[in-house]
């Protein structure tokens, strides 16, 4: 990857990072007025109408085959509805650190299924980079591992979360719809939401839910920066190198969710665990400028 390239990569990966790393405190906000999976389906069907009805106001929305409709409904329920149904629900029943380790192993799955799927080259640099992104991880949020609210019931909704974001990823390298980023992205998210809510009406009380200030805060937030902004700065810096060079970015996400926790949600923050950062940095950046 040449210097040009990586400064583009960068200049769409910090901003999505930032964006993603978010997320988090803001779902624990807006979960405590909400069940988990109402509030991911109306998350999904707000943010898909408006990336829609975007798309319609930019003249890119067009009539979709039922093929290209198949793709879209396959990556939006690997991207969107089971990721943050799975790893929503499982995070109720195990640890913050546990939980951050298993998601943040997301890029070493992406690097091994690009490998059979994507004819992606596993070279021992890459290996190296991962291997070190990973490492860093587990140095930040060692402290956090053991606790007492771990299940295993827990642990395999968040493995198969982070199973399915990696399918995902590498299959929307694999299956490339000819459509622009924010009808597809828009069509992901819509199908999601229309796929999720009868799992949620089902399981869950729509009278749970209270329209607080602080819930509707945080849910303007997820459409609006998380939803209709991150994911269409995730799927363009897919569309821009490898799977596996995009999805090394997911390890930036634990040190910027310590700090992101410490100022929105008064968060215990041990400046020690940064030291981390520095193998979490040197993995991003053999990854990236692996050939």
């Amino acid at each position: 990857m040449n210097q040009s390239t990586l400064l583009r990569n960068a200049s769409l990966a910090f901003p999505f990072v930032l964006i993603w790393t978010s997320a988090f405190p803001a779902a624990k906000i807006g979960l405590m007025d909400s069940p988990p999976l109402l509030f991911l389906a109306s998350r999904f069907l707000v943010a898909g109408a408006l990336m829609l009805a975007w798309a319609h106001w930019r003249g890119s929305l067009r009539v979709m085959s039922l093929q290209e409709l198949a793709v879209l409904a396959t990556l939006g329920l690997l991207n969107h509805a089971l990721y943050l149904g799975l790893s929503w629900t499982g995070m109720g029943s195990l640890s913050s650190g546990l939980s951050t380790i298993l998601i943040s192993a997301n890029p070493i799955v992406v690097a091994v299924l690009s490998t059979f799927l994507l004819r992606e080259p596993l070279t021992r640099q890459k290996q190296l980079g991962l291997a070190l992104g990973f490492l860093g991880v587990a140095y930040i949020v060692r402290n956090r591992m053991g606790s007492t609210t771990d299940t295993l019931e827990g642990f395999l909704l968040v493995l198969a979360a982070l199973l399915t974001l990696a399918c995902g990823t590498v299959l929307y390298k694999k299956w490339p719809v000819k459509t622009d980023v924010v009808t597809g992205t828009g069509f992901q998210i819509l199908i999601s939401g229309v796929l999720l809510l009868p799992v949620a009406l089902w399981f869950e009380d729509p009278s749970a839910m209270a329209l607080t200030p602080s819930f509707l805060g945080a849910f303007a937030w997820l459409v609006l920066v998380v939803s209709i902004t991150g994911y269409q700065l995730w799927f363009n810096l897919l569309e821009q190198g490898s799977a596996s060079a995009a999805s090394v970015w997911f390890f930036l996400t634990p040190p910027l969710g310590l700090l992101a926790g410490a100022w929105l949600l008064n968060e215990p923050l041990n400046w020690a665990d940064f030291l981390g950062i520095v193998p979490v940095v040197l993995g991003i950046v053999l990854v990236t400028r692996s050939k």
